[in-house]
């Protein structure tokens, strides 16, 4: 096993990265990309972060420096509007500047967001790589091998993993700075702290929920205190070695990392246009103070930088405060639920991962009793052999906590960052369990049982990921009856984010369809690949314009969904209005995320 474990490891990464790329060529662009990708593109021509300042740029950079690249290498004209009101005088103008830029410049569309995409595998496999490396250094090629398959064969990541989104490389950003940490604290030399200084920074660039690292480990570090204390008896030593040197990692990645990147993407930023931007995204901020001093940096040359960095984090907890209307369980709100972060990750992630997380904690918890680890001593020990294991159960408690608290219902991509963690932990408590002990395997045939069982196990997750073949993003268990079902629970990114345009806009030919009505949500133009074969449908259209004549109606399942659910209490808008459709079958469903339907013609036989 030891000595094959990395060639297997590698196959299986090999896999996921084949099949992301191989199905996100028939995807068409999702609603984030329309802004991610022309924000990065804009970053990397125009030294200019005017655009989706809300997210950190390193994610953005990628997609929009690899358009770049393969722009100057085959010689792609690329028409940068920067004389339209959404880059001229709107203030983050994001969703009109990314619509215009890859689809009314005349640009090549298809080809940028392609490429564009290419970085987004790298970061996937990137985080595929540290999960068997950390795994295996803490738990051996055994743990390793089954927590690289729950990753490579994870619908959540395969089905992220192809977008140009933050959402992967969140998750990657909280794993590798995660190790490293870890990696510090257990052997703390200059080398290592310098490290995970530099990671951390590069991290803080990732997503800003990778914030949250700088409260977990400031914890860590002060728990680090307290049990190397114990053993030495050296209380401030250790308080200036760790909790100092975890300043000095923080003050490492920011003033090496996050300052100059940021320089970079207000190099060209006028300042008063900076200042103008800051005040009016800032000005419904609930902390003053903090959104004054972010105002007053932007207008200090050195200090705007940082400005512009304050400015994400202070619109990413505004945006946390102020929710999202969502479609959930059949009803909408805006105001969030506190089951919809569990709900969702349980219909989203797989059932073998359900089961191999429950077993794990059962045997950790009959593990923890029977060597009495709960007893002090043992407890500070356990403690201090499993540091890498309590960090990672840290960030899930804190993210989670967080993510409960929050009105922001935004799918199961939000949780993202903690699915790694739960690879590492429920594979290491499976691998223990496997091997058991004397007492625990008396027979062989108890150990073989075991086996199977888990082998049973991986071959059903591998069968229901790779059936859903091409559209990950739609995956559901099989606990609703898979992704058919999907739509009645949940919709948006965790269903339907417009990736399934283009595989209408087949159907629509192979079907030889001349006209079609669309209502679609996603992130392109239904013109540029239905050119004059659609019409445009919304909700609240008056059903007869379609029943009168009869013909063709497509739409998005988030819409769909949109209006047939009912309102949660307290919230109040239109809806009810695709009800009627209640009474049709749908002729298609596209992708499970686009539902098409062939409306018969009504006579009027009133003489």
């Amino acid at each position: 096993m030891t000595k094959y474990a990395s060639w297997i490891a590698s196959l299986m990464l090999i896999f996921m990265v084949g099949i992301a790329f191989f199905s996100l060529r028939g995807d068409s662009a999702i609603m984030d990309e329309v802004s991610h990708l022309p924000a990065g593109y804009s970053y990397v021509t125009q030294l200019d972060m005017r655009i989706n300042p809300e997210h950190p740029p390193l994610i953005k950079d990628l997609a929009g420096g690899a358009v770049l690249l393969w722009s100057k290498i085959t010689g792609a004209k690329i028409n940068f509007p920067s004389n339209i009101p959404a880059w001229q005088s709107m203030i983050n103008g994001q969703w009109d500047f990314g619509f215009d830029l890859m689809y009314k410049e005349g640009n090549p569309a298809d080809q940028m967001l392609f490429f564009g995409r290419l970085p987004m595998l790298a970061i996937m496999l990137l985080l595929g790589i540290y999960v068997f490396k950390w795994t295996r250094e803490l738990a051996g090629p055994a743990a390793a091998l089954l927590a690289t398959f729950l990753y490579s064969f994870s619908p959540t990541f395969i089905a992220h993993g192809r977008f140009v989104t933050t959402d992967v490389g969140a998750a990657a950003a909280v794993f590798i700075a995660s190790y490293y940490f870890v990696r510090w604290l257990k052997n703390p030399s200059a080398k290592n702290l310098i490290a995970a200084g530099l990671v951390f920074g590069i991290a803080q660039l990732a997503k800003f929920s990778v914030f949250l690292l700088v409260i977990l480990f400031a914890i860590i570090a002060l728990l680090w205190v307290y049990l190397k204390t114990r053993e030495d008896k050296k209380f401030w030593h250790n308080l200036y070695k760790y909790l100092g040197g975890t300043i000095l990692l923080y003050a490492i990645g920011y003033i090496v990392i996050v300052w100059p990147v940021y320089l970079f993407h207000v190099a060209d930023y006028p300042i008063a246009r900076q200042i103008q931007d800051t005040e009016y995204n800032l000005a419904t901020f609930g902390m003053r103070p903090i959104a004054n001093l972010i105002i007053w940096m932007a207008g200090i040359p050195y200090l705007r930088a940082l400005a512009q960095y304050g400015l994400g984090l202070a619109m990413v907890l505004q945006r946390a405060v102020g929710g999202n209307t969502a479609y959930f369980l059949g009803e909408i709100s805006n105001t969030g639920s506190k089951i919809y972060f569990p709900v969702v990750y349980f219909l989203k992630e797989t059932l073998t991962l359900h089961v191999l997380t429950i077993i794990a904690l059962f045997y950790g918890l009959w593990q923890f009793g029977k060597n009495k680890i709960y007893r002090r001593y043992n407890f500070n020990k356990f403690l201090e052999q499993n540091i890498a294991q309590i960090t990672m159960l840290g960030f899930l408690a804190i993210y989670w906590y967080s993510s409960l608290r929050s009105i922001l219902n935004i799918g199961v991509r939000h949780l993202m960052p903690t699915i790694p963690l739960v690879f590492v932990m429920t594979s290491q408590q499976i691998a223990l369990w496997l091997e058991g002990n004397t007492e625990e395997t008396k027979t062989k045939l108890k150990q073989n049982l075991k086996y199977g069982f888990v082998a049973a196990l991986i071959i059903w997750q591998a069968i229901s990921v790779v059936s859903v073949y091409p559209s990950f993003l739609a995956y559901f268990n099989e606990s609703i009856g898979g992704p058919a079902n999907g739509y009645k629970y949940v919709t948006d990114s965790n269903l339907d984010w417009g990736q399934d345009l283009r595989r209408l806009t087949a159907w629509v030919n192979d079907n030889k369809i001349d006209k079609l009505y669309l209502d679609f949500f996603g992130g392109v133009l239904p013109q540029y690949y239905l050119n004059g074969k659609f019409m445009p449908w919304w909700g609240e259209r008056n059903p007869q314009d379609i029943q009168k004549q009869g013909g063709w109606l497509a739409v998005s399942a988030s819409f769909l969904q949109g209006g047939r659910g009912k309102f949660a209490p307290g919230f109040y808008d239109k809806n009810g209005y695709y009800n009627w459709l209640n009474a049709y079958e749908p002729t298609a469903v596209i992708g499970y995320s686009i539902f098409v339907y062939h409306i018969p013609a009504q006579f009027d036989f009133t003489p």
